[in-house]
């Protein structure tokens, strides 16, 4: 039998599987104990759930990484979040005991979440039927599912592998995940990603399609899983799970490498990262700079703008971890997908195309000058931070930016400060009015950052979550490739340096386009740097130019991509 979903983490998977089955929260038989008693039991579990994810977020922190930590804390945040704490309060209030409050609330919470289309904010939803169930565990005295004795080979099998599912979870002995739900970007992939497990998720059915002891094989680029499969498919998978484990080994020898082709031409390889911690990671892979800094993370999972001070020592400790490389910050990039509830922002029917990320700080200058003057601040030390404006459109958006950033300078050198005078600003080109204008948007930029997810989805007019036309969100459609041309170009003919910080950059069957075209700057996922950066060492100029002109000359996407992936293959 063969089961499909995402894959979400790499890898080849081989072994049995060990079924993780839900527990019995049933709290029909508990009695209504009255308002105050209630809120006290409520108090009481509240403060335990504290505890037990605390030192759960300590543990994965030191095991996988602080952003992965950052997930369970985020759950204390919000579990602690006044206006949820108050609207359960205001249930038992109504003569509904702690349990049935807390699943009313929750379930609440989760079904508006889950409604939303789109990825990050239904992985809110699963975050709050997580607090939920725990809740309900700790209320009802129920045992948590705990996997910390699991045997060597297993594959894990869950209708939702939560974030405190894995606490304890030793890596060595788990081969593979497969779960019913889950995305891309949901806590279970980020949370196998990190551990490097391969990951299949959102199997429809897997629970009751695979049986516990069953032979399993989990491919985790492709999406597959093969339950019981027989001698000649498991021989060729263990072949690509040695192929694959042989090729990951060899990338080590070009960890302390510079990025360069086959001929000596130097690239830029950076990283993008969410978090202070992961710096030190992308450092650890061998980056040679930050080309993303996603700071929208900054004001998430919390009920205030984080001030000045807060954001100036998470910055200063992104440059800090790479003093001598340059570190690129994208500025407060919220609104479309990433909704902040305290920031006020109205709902809009098409949000993706409504006040979000620069339009929205422009708008909003004060807290806008809280970002910049932090920036400033952090940056006087090492003088390697640059400041990136997201969704720029037009010329007047840089040029306001500008001036509030001159204004920021002005106030620091009054105050005694220390700031740097010489920070350079610069724009991801990620939408259609960009790349139009590119070479108008040049004049007025210190350096280009092509963001291709944005670009394509706008540049095609296709909502990427929507999978009725899902097949039409492709990067190798020859009018994004076309758009990602010219904006090169017209850095290149302004003389400002151009990177790319879209998923396509680690894409191989795009690199030598990119090389030809005159990219300067590679930056990819800290996982992808190494095969990158060999990618790239493979190509000589002519040959990359002979690729090129082939697949430009090419009229489809299908036709494109199909093309790239012979030419990759015949390397």
């Amino acid at each position: 039998m063969i089961l499909h979903g995402i894959g979400a983490s790499e890898g080849i998977g081989i072994g049995k599987a060990v079924c993780i089955r839900e527990q019995n929260l049933d709290y029909s038989s508990v009695k209504y104990g009255g308002r105050d008693a209630e809120k006290e039991r409520l108090k009481k579990a509240s403060k335990k759930f504290s505890e037990k994810t605390s030192r759960m977020a300590e543990h994965i922190k030191k095991q996988v990484g602080q952003k992965e930590s950052e997930i369970l804390t985020g759950q204390i945040m919000m579990l602690s979040d006044p206006f949820m704490t108050e609207q359960i309060n205001d249930a038992i209030d109504s003569g509904l005991c702690a349990e049935a409050a807390v699943d009313q609330v929750c379930g609440m919470y989760a079904q508006m979440f889950a409604g939303v289309d789109n990825e990050m904010m239904r992985q809110r939803a699963a975050d709050v039927k997580d607090i939920k169930n725990r809740m309900l565990s700790i209320l009802l005295g129920v045992s948590e599912v705990d996997i910390s004795e699991l045997p060597v080979g297993t594959v894990l099998i869950a209708k939702e592998l939560t974030p405190s599912m894995t606490v304890g979870l030793k890596k060595e002995n788990v081969a593979g995940i497969i779960t019913e739900t889950g995305g891309i970007t949901s806590h279970s992939a980020i949370l196998a990603r990190a551990m490097e497990v391969p990951a299949v998720l959102s199997v429809h059915g897997a629970s009751e399609q695979i049986k516990d002891g069953d032979s399993l094989i989990t491919d985790g680029k492709e999406g597959t899983v093969f339950v019981n499969p027989d001698e000649r498919t498991l021989g060729e998978y263990i072949k690509k799970q040695e192929l694959f484990l042989k090729e990951k080994s060899l990338l080590a020898i070009y960890k302390n490498k510079p990025t360069v082709d086959a001929e000596g031409s130097i690239f830029n390889l950076y990283a993008n990262i969410g978090s202070a911690e992961e710096a030190k990671a992308a450092a650890a892979s061998g980056a040679e700079g930050i080309g993303l800094f996603r700071t929208e993370f900054l004001y998430m999972d919390r009920t205030g703008v984080p001030s000045e001070t807060e954001q100036y020592e998470v910055y200063k400790a992104v440059s800090d971890a790479m003093p001598e490389k340059e570190i690129i910050i994208r500025t407060l990039d919220v609104g479309g997908d990433k909704a902040v509830s305290y920031l006020g922002m109205e709902k809009e029917e098409n949000p993706f195309l409504g006040h979000r990320a620069i339009r929205y700080c422009l708008d909003r200058p004060e807290l806008f000058k809280i970002q910049l003057r932090a920036l400033l601040r952090a940056a006087a030390e090492h003088e390697n931070i640059k400041i990136m404006l997201p969704l720029v459109t037009s010329v007047e958006e840089i040029r306001q930016a500008r001036a509030l950033l001159e204004k920021c300078k002005g106030e620091l050198k009054k105050e005694g400060v220390p700031y740097f005078d010489g920070i350079k600003l610069g724009i991801m080109v990620e939408t259609p009015a960009a790349a139009l204008t590119a070479d108008i948007l040049a004049g007025e930029s210190d350096f280009f950052s092509i963001g291709t997810n944005d670009l394509t989805q706008y540049t095609m007019a296709v909502d990427r979550g929507n999978p009725k036309v899902e097949k039409l969100y492709t990067v190798f459609s020859p009018a994004v490739l076309r758009s990602i041309r010219s904006i090169i170009t017209a850095a290149k003919e302004a003389r400002i340096p151009v990177g790319m910080c879209g998923e396509a950059a680690a894409d191989p069957k795009l690199i030598p386009l990119l090389m030809t075209w005159g990219l300067d700057e590679f930056s990819v996922s800290s996982s992808r740097v190494l095969a990158t950066r060999a990618e790239i060492h493979k190509w000589r100029k002519a040959e990359a130019l002979k690729v090129t002109k082939e697949a430009m000359s090419l009229s489809t996407a299908t036709g494109i991509e199909g093309y790239l992936e012979s030419a990759v293959k015949s390397r």
